[in-house]
Parts: structure tokens; C-alpha cells; sequence
């Protein structure tokens, strides 16, 4: 019994150093991604343009929804790790090319 409950917290003592680091690790990586997006910005790379489907969601009676497209768009999005600039980040508006707007 004794046994188990020092394993136990071993174990626990383990997972909160491991999110511990990760999230320290996350806290550094965030200004490094943001001056190297500034240099990629200040020599004209820094950005992009995705192109994605735009759709409207309307309601429909017994709690339905229907789909509208509204057509495609180019949305601009930042060449780094996380969002910057007030942009989404260009690996994930690529993987994601639905932009879905619901009133």
C-alpha cells in the first residue's frame, strides 16, 4: 500500500514538472516567434493571403440549419508559430479554408 502511494506521487510529481516546462517552454517561444515575424515583416515576408470559403449559417424550423456560401475571400494571415499582427496564423487558415458565420 505504502508502495503504490509512493508511486503515485511520483507520478503526479512528474506530470506538473512536465506541464510546468511546457508551458515555459511556450512563454519563451512566443517573443521569439514575434521577432522573428517583425524581421520576416520589415523585409516584406512576414505575410499572406489564404484564399477560403465564406458561409452564412440560417436557421431552419425543428432547430435545422442550412448552409449559404457566400463566395471566396483572401484573408490575410501571419508566417509564424503563434497569431500575430491581429491575424490568424497561416498553418491553421490553411488546414482550416471555412470561414462559417452564424447570426
Amino acid at each position: 500500500m505504502a508502495e503504490d502511494f509512493v508511486i503515485e506521487k511520483y507520478v503526479v510529481k512528474m506530470l506538473v514538472r512536465g506541464v510546468g516546462i511546457l508551458l515555459l517552454v511556450a512563454a519563451f517561444a512566443y517573443p521569439l516567434d514575434w521577432a522573428v515575424w517583425r524581421v520576416r515583416v520589415a523585409r516584406g515576408g512576414g505575410m499572406d493571403s489564404v484564399q477560403v470559403d465564406m458561409f452564412t449559417v440560417g436557421e431552419m424550423k425543428g432547430g435545422k440549419e442550412d448552409y449559404y456560401l457566400n463566395g471566396t475571400s483572401m484573408v490575410p494571415c501571419s508566417k509564424s508559430l503563434y497569431p500575430q499582427g491581429g491575424n490568424g496564423v497561416c498553418w491553421w487558415v490553411k488546414r482550416h479554408p471555412e470561414v462559417i458565420q452564424r447570426y
